[in-house]
């Protein structure tokens, strides 16, 4: 192993990979495909929700099984992909029941299709 389990180098990767204070998380509301990749999860960002995918919000996404989530960003030189898969279990993830439940009359028909988390 190499470094501390504990410590400032610790806190530095914990700190580096956390979003900064006051980014937007938006949960996509039931399914996506999950063989989307950069380009077809930045078109649903711009298609769906009206959204710059390049604004420096993370744009979360759960497929089917509920195994695998996507989030994608831009960290300011390119779009960032990561996932997630669990060997056991599933994300808890917002149906799109859900969705219509919190949708507001202010907002627009595409918005309503993802959630956003603060």
């Amino acid at each position: 192993m190499i470094g501390p389990r504990s410590g400032p180098m610790l806190q530095q990767a914990v700190s580096a990979l956390a979003p900064p204070p006051g980014v937007r998380v938006w949960l996509a509301a039931g399914v996506t495909d999950m063989r989307k990749g950069f380009d077809g999860l930045a078109a649903l960002v711009q298609q769906t929700l009206s959204l710059d995918p390049f604004s420096g919000q993370l744009f979360a996404f759960r497929g089917k099984r509920g195994d695998l989530v996507k989030v994608l960003s831009w960290d300011g030189q390119g779009l960032c992909l990561y996932s997630k898969r669990m060997e056991k279990g599933r994300f808890v993830w917002p149906h799109q029941a859900f969705r219509s439940a919190l949708a507001d009359a202010n907002e627009t028909p595409g918005k309503r299709k993802m959630v956003l988390y603060r």
